[in-house]
């Protein structure tokens, strides 16, 4: 049973009687509750919910606010996550309520505002990607890789061509070959080189009339950008092929490069790694793809479109004419797509240069300063984000990446991203963002180092600090307690 109010579930803090408020007795007669509602629609059993006043609702639901990490309150090295501050203006501007209170069924004419703000998105999406052609239906990065992967297979499928098969770096995000699978794709990954990159021998052997889309992540997972990446298009493209670029680390080169000029056919974006929407508990999210204009019509429905008139620019939704058709319902999401675009506006094309450029060097700096006692196996310097090695610190004092990885929790840091990718031992993949100081990278190393000199049996016992130390992870997976039963007196 646990102790504390902070910790404690409602159930706990029940009492028999107990309500949120006492109303005064009716002025008018009782009327049995099975002549409004027919008795099929009623439970035997009132449910059984915890009883409790309106000030232990409140007192528990904020002693658990506190119990958590946030970006608002922490600092996350997620790697591969891009877990950056979300600017408070964004938010407000995207509740303002002609936005955030427009219905979905609004009809066009009464929505021009809405839809130029989104016509614009595509716009400004599209040269970012050095691709032309924009959707912005899909509603997460991974249903955006999905929606691209079943615009390859029509695209083929209209050609006569039947490609079966998606190649993949081994170092890929574990969403690209799901993706292919859903999208009916055979799945085949490719050995990497010694220094993390795509092996163009490895590659070659693979390349194939069945070969439909290479999928790679540029910068890779690695945190490595791929100097070949231009040679490894034009291979794909020699069979028929298409590249897929992965946009999940697209803040490592926004104004630096695009996908489109360096070889790239389709891609996605990730508006919260990317364009600073809320990260985390599940959604919502967008997933906006920019495809070449060979592939234009075959994107998710619905589009905007402009029209030039005498009265000025009219907004309309379109639906593309081999259009594979809707991966989600209605036009997108509407609510992180907004937050996107106030942040492109506010940063233009100048700010997102520096973004890239302000994360990469806090990637290299904070690289710098665990040199010593965290090593980077691949490349001399990193784009946005490094993958470290843990091992030596492990074969020295003991200590694993899962150890380091608990015990920051309780100096006030979340951990970063362990044990992925999987090419490097005791792997701890570590992405600071363009939004952190300097202050607070130097602070991270400094705990870091502290760590590595504690007795490890304190370590191994790490977080001390939560109220949950060191929970079965794969029980929790695999058979998870979704109920609550009274403990036994």
């Amino acid at each position: 049973m646990r102790n504390t109010q902070a910790t404690a579930l409602l159930f706990e803090l029940a009492s028999p009687g107990r309500r949120a408020a006492r109303f005064p007795a009716a002025d008018t007669p009782d009327v049995p509750l099975d002549q409004l509602i027919p008795a099929e629609f009623l439970a035997a059993e009132p449910p059984p919910l915890p009883e409790v006043t309106e000030p232990d609702v409140i007192r528990h639901y904020v002693n658990l606010s506190t119990l958590n990490m946030s970006v608002d309150t922490h600092f996350y090295p997620l790697g591969s996550c891009t877990m950056k501050y979300n600017p408070k203006r964004h938010e407000r501007l995207a509740g303002l309520a002609g936005l955030g209170d427009l219905h979905p069924y609004t009809a066009e004419a009464d929505a021009q505002g809405m839809l130029a703000m989104m016509w614009d998105m595509q716009q400004m999406l599209a040269e970012i990607a050095g691709l032309p052609a924009v959707s912005l239906q899909p509603a997460a990065g991974a249903q955006g890789e999905l929606a691209a992967l079943l615009v390859a297979s029509a695209y083929f499928r209209d050609r006569g061509e039947k490609r079966t098969r998606v190649l993949f770096p081994a170092s890929a995000h574990g969403t690209n070959p799901a993706s292919a699978a859903l999208a009916g794709f055979d799945c085949i990954q490719l050995k990497g080189t010694s220094d993390g990159l795509v092996d163009l021998d490895e590659l070659k052997s693979h390349l194939d009339d069945r070969t439909a889309v290479f999928m790679i992540t540029n910068p890779n997972t690695l945190g490595l950008f791929e100097p070949q990446i231009h040679t490894i298009s034009e291979m794909l493209h020699e069979v028929g092929g298409l590249v897929y670029i992965d946009g999940a680390n697209m803040n490592a080169i926004l104004g630096v490069t695009r996908p489109g000029d360096f070889g790239g056919d389709m891609m996605h974006y990730n508006v919260h790694k990317t364009f600073t929407g809320p990260h985390g508990a599940g959604g919502p999210g967008a997933g906006p793809i920019a495809v070449r204009d060979f592939l234009a019509d075959y994107l998710p429905a619905p589009m905007v479109e402009r029209e030039e008139t005498d009265s000025g620019p009219v907004y309309r939704l379109t639906t593309p004419t081999k259009t594979i058709g809707r991966v989600r319902s209605h036009f997108g999401n509407v609510g992180i797509l907004l937050r996107g675009y106030f942040y492109l506006k506010t940063l233009g094309p100048d700010g997102l240069r520096e973004v890239s450029e302000q994360a990469v060097l806090n990637a290299n700096y904070l690289k710098s300063l665990l040199a010593d006692v965290l090593p980077v196996p691949h490349g001399k310097h990193c784009m946005h984000e490094f993958v470290a090695s843990a091992k030596s610190v492990q074969g020295k004092t003991g200590i694993s990446a899962m150890d380091l990885a608990k015990r920051l929790l309780d100096y006030g840091f979340h951990a970063p991203t362990v044990y992925f990718p999987l090419v490097v031992p005791e792997a701890m993949m570590m992405e600071p963002t363009e939004t952190e100081s300097r202050a607070t990278l130097d602070a991270f190393s400094e705990v870091i180092h502290k760590i590595v000199l504690e007795d490890p049996d304190f370590v191994h016992q790490a977080p001390h600090s939560t109220p949950v130390s060191r929970p079965d992870e794969v029980q929790a997976a695999r058979n998870p307690i979704l109920h609550w039963e009274p403990a036994s007196t």
